[in-house]
C-alpha cells in the first residue's frame, strides 16, 4: 500500500454498527462488561478506546511499525519512552534538539537519577567514547530543532546496536511521511502529532511507534499505569489531519525551498539552515533519508541582534509569531526567547543556536503571498510602521 493511500485506508475501517466513513469518535468513560472481565476488548477509557485504536493503528502503518502508542501530548510520549529506563541509567541525546526535550531530560528526570549527556551525535566517534556501562539509550532528532541538522539514522542505529542501546529518534520535523526512522534500525519513533500529523493547529497529541513486541508491552503498559492518553476528541481530529499529510507536506516543502533561497540572497540575513540548500552540509544525507526537505527553515541575522530578530517578527502579517509548527497556516517564532528559552544561553551558544536565530514552519499559502511578507519584514528599518 503506498503512503497516500495509508493515510486514508491503513487500520481505518467503516464502522461495523452504521457504515460510518469516518471513524467514530467514542466519546464514552467505560465500557460494559458480560460478566467481570468478559467485554468486547473495552473496559475502561484510560486503558482503551476504540477511537484512539484506529488512531495508534493508522500511526503504525505511517511508520511502517507493528504498534503505535498515543499520548496526550509529544513530551507525555517521550515521558514514557524515558520510564523505560531506570535511576542510574544514562541517555546520550543530541545537543540540538527541542527546548521542551531539553528540559524535560534536564529538569524532571535528572532528579530521578536517569543522566543525559549532550553531544554531536553527527560524530560517532565521539559518541562512542561517551558510551560507558550506564549508556542505554539514544535520543536522535533529525531533522534537529531548530538548527536543521542531518544526523545519519543508519550510522546512529547501527552504533547503537554495537553496544546494545535503544535508539529513540523524534520524528516530528520530518513527519512520517519525509522519513520513516524503523526502516534505518531505530527502536522506536517519536511524533508530536500536534505538529505536521495531526496538521490544523487544533490538537494536542503525541505517539510513539515500535517494532518490538517487548517495547509495545512495557509502552502500553505504561501509557495505561500513567493515564496520559488522549481524548477520542482528540484522536478523532488527528485522524482527519492524517489524511491530508502527503499534500500538505509537498506544499511546504515547495514552498520552504523557494523561501529558503530567498532568504540566502537578502542582505540582512547570515546563515540559512536548510537541508534543501545544496550547500547544506546534511544536504546529501538528506536526500538519502528523506523523501523531501521537509517546511521548516530557520536563518540567523547578520549583525546577531535579538532586538532586530523581535522586531522582524512582529511585522510579519501571513506569517503568524506563535509557538508550534507544522500548521497549514505559515508561523514565526524566535526559539531563543520561545521554544528553546529552558536551555541556557552558554549551551545555547555551543550549538550554535544565536540570539538572532529565527525559525519559520512554513506553510501551504500561497508562495507569493509568503514572499512579500518576509520581504517587508526584512528590509523594514527601526522605525518604520
Amino acid at each position: 500500500m503506498k503512503f497516500e493511500t495509508k493515510v486514508i485506508h491503513a487500520g481505518i475501517t467503516p464502522d461495523p454498527s452504521t457504515g460510518a466513513v469516518m471513524t467514530p469518535v467514542f466519546q464514552t468513560s467505560t465500557f460494559v462488561q458480560k460478566s467481570p472481565g468478559i467485554h468486547q476488548g473495552y473496559e475502561y477509557a484510560r486503558s482503551q478506546n476504540p477511537t484512539r485504536t484506529a488512531l495508534q493503528n493508522n500511526l503504525a502503518a505511517l511508520e511502517n511499525g507493528k504498534y503505535g502508542i498515543a499520548f496526550a501530548s509529544g513530551l507525555a510520549a517521550m515521558d514514557g519512552v524515558i520510564k523505560l529506563l531506570k535511576p542510574g541509567d544514562e541517555i546520550i541525546a543530541t545537543n540540538d534538539l527541542y527546548g521542551g526535550s531539553y528540559r524535560l531530560l534536564k529538569q524532571v528526570f535528572e532528579n530521578f537519577g536517569i543522566h543525559t549527556t549532550f553531544t554531536d551525535l553527527s560524530d560517532t566517534d565521539n559518541v562512542r567514547a561517551l558510551i560507558t556501562p550506564q549508556t542505554r539509550m539514544l535520543w536522535v532528532e533529525t531533522p534537529t530543532n531548530p538548527l536543521l541538522n542531518i544526523l545519519d539514522l543508519e550510522s546512529i542505529c547501527s552504533l547503537a546496536k554495537d553496544y546494545e542501546l535503544m535508539t529513540c529518534v523524534d520524528n516530528t520535523f520530518a513527519s512520517p511521511y519525509l522519513q520513516n526512522p524503523l526502516d534505518f534500525g531505530a527502536d522506536l519513533v517519536l511524533h508530536s502529532a500536534t505538529k505536521y500529523i495531526g496538521g490544523h493547529s487544533d490538537v494536542v497529541l503525541g505517539a510513539v511507534v515500535v517494532n518490538d513486541d517487548e517495547l509495545a508491552e512495557r509502552l502500553t503498559f505504561i501509557q495505561n499505569a500513567t493515564g496520559a492518553v488522549p481524548g477520542p476528541q482528540d484522536c478523532f481530529l488527528t485522524i482527519r489531519g492524517i489524511k491530508t499529510l502527503p499534500l500538505r507536506m509537498d506544499r511546504a516543502c515547495e514552498n520552504a525551498a523557494q523561501i529558503a533561497e530567498f532568504l540566502v540572497e537578502h542582505e540582512v540575513v547570515g546563515d540559512v539552515f536548510y537541508p534543501g540548500l545544496s550547500h547544506h552540509p546534511g544536504h546529501d544525507l538528506a536526500k538519502k533519508q528523506m523523501k523531501d526537505f521537509g517546511g521548516m527553515v530557520s536563518f540567523n541575522l547578520k549583525d546577531d541582534s535579538m532586538e532586530e530578530a523581535k522586531r522582524i517578527m512582529s511585522r510579519t502579517r501571513y506569517f503568524l509569531l506563535a509557538e508550534s509548527l507544522g500548521g497549514v497556516e505559515s508561523l514565526i517564532g524566535h526559539p531563543p526567547s520561545m521554544t528553546h528559552g529552558s536551555i541556557p544561553r552558554k549551551e545555547r551558544l555551543a550549538a550554535r543556536l544565536m540570539d538572532s536565530t529565527i525559525r519559520l514552519s512554513v506553510g501551504v499559502e500561497h508562495i507569493d503571498d509568503l514572499m512579500e511578507d518576509l520581504g517587508q519584514a526584512l528590509e523594514a528599518r527601526p522605525g518604520d510602521k
